[in-house]
């Protein structure tokens, strides 16, 4: 049994500053900048690539025209959904491209808007989040609180996820929310983008029912469930620190968790922390970097995921009351 998942002082030396590391974790200025390198060209590429996939495997299940094909689509989607996710992580940090304007209109237009997120509210709660994980405005302490938690708990958190309730709690206040003013252009700008992947769909495959099978279905149930997966194991029962050691999960990054719902390298959780205007393909050579300072060791970081997920939901059952 777990009590807590804040790994122990004596697994978190002191030792920062470093040779190439300031007290805070980041690396020297020299060091930095090129760290901090946005690679236009590439992210451009990523970008590309991620709606090439998702027309192949789409148009590939409307081509094979069998329930195993419709099958396959829609659990990959649920992959594909974790990397438009990243990339729109990556815009709101304003580090998918150098130029801004660029960086914020094919971050929203292309990558958030598409898979229901306004991202210009994304970015300040995202940013509510960085400022201080598990302070008293942490925008997501709730979902990121209750751990280590019991294994039924955990269970039936992930089959609200798997059915659709927790999707539907995201979906019916981004319909909701097109009533108000404040909100109203937002709701409808992402609800128009889905109108037009619908009849893109709809006229490439001549089936009105494949946008709501393979695109908004894998949405409000598959990704929700992996998306909770990612979350819990970068921050679940953690706490409030300057060490964010502290406030993040490390954990040793395999292939298969790196296309499943880790891509973009963000499975480097702890990196990102440290220093959140690393690009993503820049986080494991700042991993690297931490490991070799010694702030991350091996005491640190768990094997895989499936051994924190484990910790995470290792708490005591409740006794079970017997009658007389």
């Amino acid at each position: 049994m777990v009590t807590t998942m804040v790994p122990d002082l004596t697994n978190r030396p002191d030792v920062l500053p470093s040779e190439r590391l300031l007290a805070n974790g980041m690396a020297l200025p020299e060091i930095r900048a090129a760290l901090r390198h946005i690679s236009n060209d590439r992210n451009a590429i990523s970008v590309a690539m991620v709606w090439f996939w998702t027309a192949l495997i789409i148009g590939g299940a409307a081509w094979l025209n069998a329930w195993w094909g419709f099958l396959i689509a829609f659990v990959l989607m649920g992959p594909m959904y974790a990397r438009f996710a990243i990339l729109m992580h990556e815009s709101a940090h304003k580090l998918l491209f150098t130029n801004k304007r660029w960086n914020d209109w094919i971050g929203m237009w292309l990558v958030a808007y598409p898979v229901f997120t306004p991202v210009q509210l994304y970015r300040r709660v995202h940013f509510a989040h960085h400022k201080d994980e598990f302070g008293p405005n942490e925008p997501d302490l709730a979902f990121y609180g209750p751990y280590p938690c019991t294994r039924t708990a955990l269970r039936r958190r992930l089959f609200r996820d798997a059915v659709g309730i927790s999707g539907w709690k995201n979906f019916a206040p981004l319909v909701k929310n097109t009533r108000h003013a404040p909100f109203r252009s937002i709701g409808l700008s992402i609800f128009g983008v889905q109108a037009v992947l619908w009849a893109i769909t709809w006229t490439a495959t001549g089936r009105w029912w494949i946008y709501p099978l393979l695109w908004w279905l894998p949405w409000m149930t598959q990704w929700r469930v992996l998306n909770r997966l990612r979350s819990i194991a970068e921050h679940g029962g953690m706490e409030q620190s300057k060490d964010r050691r502290a406030t993040s999960h490390n954990v040793h990054q395999s292939l298969l968790a790196r296309f499943w719902f880790v891509p973009y390298n963000t499975g480097w959780h702890l990196a990102h922390h440290v220093d959140m205007g690393v690009p993503w393909r820049n986080l494991p050579a700042f991993h690297t970097e931490l490991v070799r300072a010694g702030y991350v060791t091996d005491t640190i970081t768990y094997p895989n995921y499936r051994a924190l997920w484990k910790a995470l939901s290792s708490a005591d059952e409740p006794a079970v009351k017997v009658a007389a």
